[in-house]
């Protein structure tokens, strides 16, 4: 039997904060109170849910469209800043580019690296998208079908699937992808109101990065932002304050009952300076801002943990914020094992300083090195 391991500090438990030890193998098997270590400052170590990323692109000058050991590497950065799981997330492209990148991810899934974030499964963010909400995904939007669909999910599972529900059937598909066990979410989508409700209604469960690429909040024609606010109980944000302005995430935050939060992360994250790939086109990073060259915000440099901090700086209280990382995007894709540190849920954790900066990632039961 394989001897438990135990890390202090002070514990975000299902139940609340609870201080002393949290014993574990593979998964965890108890929480106990008890002596609470400190870090160099001697303040307490705060012990959290590992963080669940299920939009993510890139990392470390690596693209996942570029297939091959991609999602190992980038899988590989994300975990040095507390995400203990992910999902790979594609860009709109020509089909074979897609199955190009599928491939490279199906290898990753199933021959989990031990030093990395586990990969969940995929985010399919394009091609089923609005030509009028591109943001910074390429014009080779193409209206999905159910074929189409399980092809590219007989290749890597898709666990979530962004589409822009006034094109086409692509309200009608909703119901026949959930049967595939896919999270059909709305985003990049030039739709009205009335249209991302009937999207809900028939099954979609969510919302892409919640106010870019979509239509607003109009107050005499409202958008796809605006049915998510009235009606969601899931949507993805992109908490760097730059994609959006903190009153608007508070906003959010009042009207959506589980916002997580999610980076949008490109390969500029954990880089300098300096232009990198987003699927086939070239983006640059400047003070920890990626955008098109023409000047359009293209995914982020964000990390989890500074997502984290940014929630806590917008004015979320530490365990609020820990659930918008860990807890709801885990419920979100129906894993009641991730997300929660109680006996019996899978020993993913992060340890944070008073700073919240990370001090151990532990996957699985294994702690990784940071360095």
């Amino acid at each position: 039997m394989t001897e438990l391991q135990h890390l202090q500090g002070r514990i975000l438990t299902a139940e609340g904060w609870r201080r002393g030890r949290i014993r574990f193998d593979h998964k965890i098997r108890a929480i106990e109170e008890g002596p609470v270590e400190t870090d160099v400052d001697g303040d307490e170590l705060i012990v959290l849910p590992g963080f669940i990323d299920l939009h993510v692109h890139g990392a470390a000058g690596v693209d996942l469209m570029q297939g091959g050991d991609a999602a190992r590497t980038i899988a590989r950065t994300h975990v040095r800043h507390g995400t203990t799981a992910l999902l790979g997330t594609t860009m709109t492209a020509a089909e074979a580019d897609i199955v190009h990148a599928l491939r490279g991810l199906a290898t990753a899934i199933a021959e989990p690296d031990p030093d990395a974030a586990q990969i969940l499964g995929v985010h399919l963010e394009g091609p089923f998208i609005s030509p009028q909400r591109l943001g910074a995904q390429p014009p080779l939007t193409v209206e999905a079908t159910f074929e189409s669909v399980q092809r590219l999910h007989a290749l890597a599972p898709i666990r979530v699937l962004t589409l822009a529900p006034e094109i086409g059937r692509h309200t009608e598909l909703i119901p026949l992808l959930n049967t595939l066990g896919i999270r059909v979410q709305i985003g990049h989508s030039a739709g009205t109101y009335e249209e991302g409700l009937a999207a809900l209604r028939a099954g979609a469960a969510g919302f892409t990065h919640l106010f870019n690429g979509m239509t607003g909040v109009d107050h005499y024609q409202p958008g796809i932002a605006a049915a998510a606010l009235a009606h969601a109980e899931y949507a993805e944000l992109i908490p760097d304050l730059q994609h959006v302005h903190p009153g608007a995430i508070r906003l959010a935050l009042r009207a959506i009952p589980r916002l997580y939060a999610v980076t949008d992360a490109t390969a500029a994250t954990g880089m300098p300076d300096g232009e990198y790939a987003l699927g086939s086109q070239r983006v640059h990073k400047c003070l920890g801002c990626v955008r098109l060259a023409s000047g359009s915000l293209a995914g982020s440099a964000l990390t989890m943990d500074q997502a984290l901090r940014n929630l806590v700086e917008v004015g979320l209280d530490l365990a609020d914020a820990a659930h918008r990382v860990s807890t709801f995007p885990a419920d979100y894709l129906g894993l009641s094992d991730r997300g929660r540190l109680e006996p019996g849920a899978c020993a993913d954790m992060v340890v944070l300083d008073s700073q919240l900066r990370v001090v151990r990632v532990v996957v699985a039961g294994r702690a990784v090195a940071l360095a």
